[in-house]
């Protein structure tokens, strides 16, 4: 993926720290209040499509067959099910590995980095930072969509906001003729959602890829370069900070992420040797 006028490449910890956090002063507020969502990728090549996109092949027919047998059989599954309204569903579905149309962001700049450097075996590439400004995005939004938000207040929706509007994902495209992307904070089905500070992007149709409805529209996003070299410093600094999968993946699967990650050689590296020692 060659640079482009929205491509910043960071140089250093510090340089990334002032990429990462451009444009968040709001002086309405006097106080710095990011509009940027982020989502970070183990390799600069990745782009925005969907798991749903990803499938191939008339994958656009599949959507609903997907979604109609998750609720389905996901009734017999050992844990209850908190799921009512579609979005509910697409949440729930999405947080358990389903093909959809979700992507997920966090607000969290951290998080973002933290996903863009967990993979060691990643580490020959550069990484990626997709910065979008959802404040600025929710202005495409069909009006109807557009007045519930200044309503709340908001400039993100939930499911109990956007259910009265729109009950089903035929009912969100037929609101307007030309593509948009909302985006949808989830229900807080566990510690993980919440710990990421996550939420989706949604695309009004199955079909609609996000990286090229951004590139007609490029005031609305920004992309931050984590050169392959810079990748460890990010990673140990993260690590002290305690944006691990520890934390970001709670429970026994991401401790022993995490502690694999932490002792695993570091490949590559200049200093060579094993991952350094847990504190304490």
């Amino acid at each position: 993926m060659p640079l482009s006028a929205n491509d910043c490449e960071a140089t250093s910890w510090e340089h990334l720290q002032k990429l990462l956090f451009q444009d968040t002063w709001d002086a309405r507020i006097g106080r710095f209040r990011s509009p940027f969502v982020y989502r970070g990728a183990r390799s600069r090549h990745y782009l925005l499509d969907t798991s749903l996109q990803r499938l191939g092949g008339e994958y656009h027919e599949l959507e609903h067959h997907l979604l109609r047998n998750f609720r389905k059989y996901a009734r017999d599954a050992t844990q209850p099910v908190q799921a009512g309204s579609t979005w509910d569903w697409l949440a729930l579905a999405q947080h358990h590995g389903l093909p959809t149309r979700l992507l997920d962001w966090s607000y969290s700049p951290y998080v973002a980095l933290h996903f863009a450097t967990d993979d060691l075996d990643a580490y020959h590439e550069d990484g990626i930072i997709w910065a979008l400004n959802y404040v600025k995005a929710a202005e495409h939004l069909p009006q109807r969509l557009r007045h519930a938000l200044e309503q709340e207040g908001s400039n993100v929706f939930t499911s109990e906001l956007l259910e009265p509007l729109s009950s089903s994902l035929g009912e969100l495209e037929e609101l307007q003729t030309d593509p948009y992307v909302l985006f949808l904070e989830p229900p807080s089905l566990d510690a993980r959602i919440v710990h990421q500070y996550a939420l989706f992007s949604l695309m009004s149709t199955s079909t609609s890829v996000l990286h090229d409805w951004l590139a007609d529209r490029p005031e609305l996003y920004f992309r931050v370069i984590i050169p392959a070299g810079l990748k460890w410093e990010v990673r140990d600094k993260l690590d002290q900070a305690n944006i691990t999968e520890r934390v970001l993946l709670p429970g026994l699967s991401g401790l022993s992420r995490w502690l694999h990650r932490h002792y695993s050689p570091a490949r590559g590296r200049d200093a060579g040797g094993p991952g350094g020692e847990l504190p304490g």
